[in-house]
């Protein structure tokens, strides 16, 4: 089972996919892009530890986090 994480202003949200199942796949990848497009950042966890910059959805990905912009003043 994968993990899309969104943090936000309440804390974060936790959607569960099965990367084997198509539907589930298809919401996945809309979530994604959705996501990105209102201006979240998304990050993959390398099993290294490592955390990189994720453009599109990979499902053979554990977690994927998205994280809103920020904002400084």
């Amino acid at each position: 089972m994968a993990t899309l994480l969104v943090m936000d202003h309440t804390g974060d949200t936790r959607h569960y996919f099965d990367p084997g199942d198509r539907e589930q796949l298809a919401e996945a990848e809309a979530r994604f892009k959705q996501l990105i497009s209102d201006g979240y950042t998304a990050a993959t966890r390398r099993p290294s530890g490592n955390s990189v910059l994720a453009r599109s959805l990979d499902p053979t990905a554990e977690e994927t986090l998205f994280y809103p912009r920020l904002v400084g003043g």
